[in-house]
């Protein structure tokens, strides 16, 4: 009887062992955290990590913000001036780069590594609570826009019932719908974490170019 020949593993077989060879190379290069940092090369700045970058040496580099403490009168965060905010940044263990103070330290997981910028708004007092329900309540005496800086608008409305009504039923969704702010230019004091509009605008960052296909 003829001798049988050995049999080659099958494909996926084969595939299947490079893989998980690959990923113990992986996980005994970067440590328990997935993250080292990478020797003989020029240490980066804190602020140029990102979250799931891989180097090419296969390094990970990660960290987390944490959230802003917001102001209860406000509703942003304390220190937001000029419309920008900053938050601590903390790198993961192992990372090595250099902090806001241009030293390059090897962090552990609880030092801050950089502050990151967040954007906020400017407002100056006026809640959106507060003037919705002055529409809805007391719209037709003009009082929604007396509480917003329009005491001109207020006057007309008083002295003809909101416009018969029409123009206290127009002002309470231009303001619902916070079109119609506050005369200063500022914006409605609204819960920091609650439901907020946001105004679509086309700018040079935004605008995109039709697609050209050779």
């Amino acid at each position: 009887m003829a001798a049988a020949w050995p049999t080659r593993p099958a494909v996926p077989e084969v595939v299947a062992a490079q893989l998980l060879g690959v990923l113990w190379f992986v996980s005994v290069t970067t440590g328990p955290w997935g993250a080292a940092a990478s020797g003989g090369e020029e240490t980066l700045k804190c602020e140029d990590l990102k979250v799931g970058q891989f180097h090419i040496s296969l390094t990970l580099f990660t960290y987390i913000c944490k959230d802003p403490k917001i102001n209860d009168a406000t509703q942003e965060p304390v220190n937001c001036t000029n419309y920008t905010a900053h938050v601590p940044c903390f790198p993961a263990p192992n990372i090595t780069c250099k902090d806001f103070n241009g030293n390059e330290t090897h962090f552990t997981g609880n030092e801050v590594g950089f502050l990151k910028s967040i954007s906020c708004r400017n407002v100056n007092g006026y809640s959106y609570k507060v003037a919705v329900a002055l529409s809805l309540f007391l719209g037709w005496l003009g009082a929604d826009r007396f509480y917003l800086g329009y005491p001109a608008l207020g006057l007309l409305k008083f002295c003809t019932v909101g416009f018969c009504g029409i123009g206290s039923l127009i002002d309470f969704i231009l303001i619902s719908m916070q079109i119609v702010g506050p005369s200063d230019g500022s914006s409605y004091i609204i819960d920091y974490y609650g439901t907020r509009l946001t105004r679509l605008s086309i700018t040079n960052e935004t605008f995109r170019k039709t697609q050209l296909y050779p």
